[in-house]
């Protein structure tokens, strides 16, 4: 690269403009969306559609709400006229969408645009012509009077053959290609000269599409340009300002939502940015962008896989997992500190009832897309506490105690350091299960109860355990259950106490038929060591059943052996 003094590339000149007040303005309602899958983003395919994955991908713009669909360059190929023949005759056109297709302003190529229109019932026939200084000198040799003589013969010519078909409701759009690389005054003279011809008015409108052919400066700029045209256009009452960004810089979002805020009421693009270069202004962000906002963006993403994988279907292209608000990963938290605030945002929500989305990284709420929060929160080397909290509780019912979690993330971090690859919730069940569950597939040397039967008044019980491999069964009494089936172990040489306990409801869950769960921190004492000893370190036991005595003695049975290391 060239250095930055070199004096290849310079600043895009600012808008000559002493008061502008798009940046005061703010959306409140969505614009007319207009997608260009089928033509513009077709056209940019290593292999482009076929005539039934191009029907597919219509029928699915119609089922999601998009009333105007640009389907074809028909004067460019038998292929584009076949299709917009194989939508009018097979009635694949809803009543309340138009068709739009493209022509050059060459009167055989508008002839034969028309013909294919023949019998829709709606169409918007689209004229382009490159206005910018580099296309009128190099490519076209013609001066800035000689191109608007060609456009507005193209227009009155279109709107010749609109009125020899009287069945057909045509609507006229107009671009200046290159608008942003063209001068603004004669942007503004070409286009008074298109609405003049065509008799442009507040019942006969015409679409004046004024599009980033290239981004040539940041959106704030294009901005400008929008609302210096806005506010100068001839027979505005008459004009639908329309917008085409493509995304060379990046900001193809931004400067559409800019460009609304200037003025304009209309935007073409692709459902995800699909188009030539780096593509179209993404249709999908910018609606969804507006619905965090509070705006109905008129577009159904209630389902937005089903979506995205007829779009990969149909145009072969993969959805990146960081798209916004449709990549697989986007709702999606490694981070252990990113979890642990999603995890807390999501608890407050459920406890507090408040219609108001408000969770920490989340900008919209999965459900309203169709998506599960299964995926919020997942395991990996980079992941914490919250994570492992999340999945647990989302996906078992289960929800550990603070001491134990921080006891169980340790064992977690151990695995994931060996295995070095993301741990699903299943993982994490069969990690938490082999750790603190499973005493019967155990060692003979452990624990494993089998039952037990209480006194009468609760205090005493008879405990029936497997120790060594020898099935026991041992008495004791004490203040209440576990404290008599901790005496009741002691006459195995088994000598336990409780540092704390706590029982929680299970919600349902994979879980089957546990509805209680039960934590209790355990101390031992080690072999050889007197019965009045220090117990020192504790461990966590967990035991779930459908009766909380059950559940609580399973939990110490567990904590015995986690602490005797077995």
């Amino acid at each position: 690269m060239q250095s930055p003094a070199a004096p290849k590339y310079h600043p895009f000149p600012p808008v000559a403009m002493t008061c502008r007040y798009w940046p005061e303005a703010r959306l409140t309602h969505p614009p007319v969306w207009m997608s260009t899958d089928l033509r513009d983003g077709n056209q940019a395919l290593f292999e482009p559609m076929n005539g039934d994955k191009k029907l597919r991908f219509f029928k699915m713009l119609c089922a999601i709400g998009v009333k105007e669909i640009e389907v074809a360059f028909p004067a460019a190929s038998q292929t584009d006229f076949d299709f917009v023949r194989a939508l009018i005759a097979g009635a694949h056109i809803p009543d309340d969408v138009a068709i739009e297709v493209l022509t050059q302003a060459r009167p055989a190529l508008i002839e034969r645009t028309f013909a294919a229109l023949a019998g829709a019932k709606r169409a918007i026939v689209h004229l382009y012509t490159a206005t910018s200084a580099p296309f009128r000198e190099m490519v076209f040799g013609m001066s800035q009077a000689e191109l608007i003589d060609m456009t507005v013969a193209s227009v009155r010519h279109i709107k010749a053959c609109a009125e020899k078909m009287p069945d057909t409701r045509i609507m006229f759009e107009y671009s200046p290609e290159t608008f942003t690389a063209t001068e603004l005054p004669f942007a503004l003279e070409i286009c008074d000269a298109v609405t003049a011809a065509w008799g442009a008015n507040a019942h006969d409108k015409v679409i004046l599409n004024l599009p980033t052919t290239v981004e040539m400066a940041t959106p704030n700029l294009y901005a400008d340009q929008i609302e210096w045209m806005h506010t100068r256009l001839a027979r505005r009452e008459g004009i639908i300002l329309s917008l085409h960004p493509h995304n060379d810089r990046g900001t193809a979002v931004a400067a559409a939502e800019l460009g609304l805020m200037a003025g304009a009421e209309r935007v073409e693009g692709c459902l995800f940015g699909n188009g030539e270069r780096t593509g179209n202004v993404d249709l999908v962000t910018l609606a969804l962008n507006l619905y965090t906002q509070g705006v109905d963006p008129g577009l159904d993403f209630s389902d937005i896989n089903a979506v995205a994988r007829t779009f990969e279907a149909c145009t072969g292209l993969p959805i990146h997992p960081r798209h916004p608000y449709v990549g697989d990963l986007v709702f999606t938290a490694f981070s252990g500190s990113h979890q642990d605030a999603i995890k807390k945002g999501m608890t407050a929500r459920r406890e507090s009832r408040s219609p108001t989305w408000n969770v920490p990284y989340l900008p919209i709420d999965p459900a309203d897309v169709g998506r599960s929060y299964d995926a919020l929160i997942r395991v990996n080397s980079q992941s914490g506490k919250g994570g492992i909290a999340w999945l647990m509780e989302s996906s078992y019912g289960i929800v550990l105690p603070r001491r134990l979690l921080v006891e169980f993330s340790g064992i977690v971090q151990r695995q994931m350091d060996d295995a070095g690859r993301e741990m699903s919730a299943a993982d994490l069940w069969r990690l938490f299960s082999a750790a603190y569950l499973e005493t019967e597939t155990q060692p003979d040397a452990r624990l494993v109860y089998q039952g037990h039967q209480l006194d009468a008044d609760g205090k005493g019980i008879a405990l029936e355990v497997v120790c060594a491999g020898t099935s026991r069964r041992l008495t004791g009494q004490g203040n209440g259950p576990i404290d008599a089936a901790i005496h009741a172990l002691a006459h195995v040489g088994i000598h336990a106490q409780v540092a704390s306990f706590e029982e929680r409801a299970t919600r349902p869950s994979q879980q089957g038929e546990a509805s209680a769960a039960a934590f209790m921190e355990v101390g031992v004492l080690a072999d050889g060591e007197s019965a009045d000893g220090e117990f020192g370190e504790q461990s966590y036991g967990v035991g779930l059943d459908e009766d909380i005595v059950t559940a609580s003695l399973k939990a110490l049975v567990s904590g015995v052996n986690r602490r005797r290391g077995l």
